[in-house]
């Protein structure tokens, strides 16, 4: 059951925002094809465009009472399909190129 929802989607940035437990964190595609994901202002990751598939990108998030979360993301640029787990749950999958 995946349990995220977008806020905030930019189709010309291409582009989603999400919140997970009072962080917001934001994952794009960029211009190059580039997949990055940020937190806190911060690019924390960042993965070039390449030939393997899917994209991956992963970072720690520190949560209340020093409560850590692992977020992390893979793209498929053949399909623009985004998934998203936290902890290894599921928590997105969506064709990013499509509207909410």
């Amino acid at each position: 059951m995946l349990k995220g929802s977008c806020l905030i989607y930019h189709r010309a940035m291409r582009e989603r925002v999400f919140e997970h437990r009072g962080k917001v964190f934001a994952l794009r595609v960029t211009d190059d094809g580039g997949l990055e994901l940020w937190m806190d202002g911060v690019c924390r990751k960042r993965r070039e465009p390449s030939d393997e598939e899917p994209y991956y990108v992963w970072t720690n998030a520190e949560l209340q009472w020093e409560e850590h979360h692992y977020i992390e993301a893979r793209y498929w640029p053949s399909t623009a399909a985004l998934k998203v787990t936290i902890n290894g749950e599921p928590f997105y999958h969506q064709v990013i190129d499509a509207a909410e």
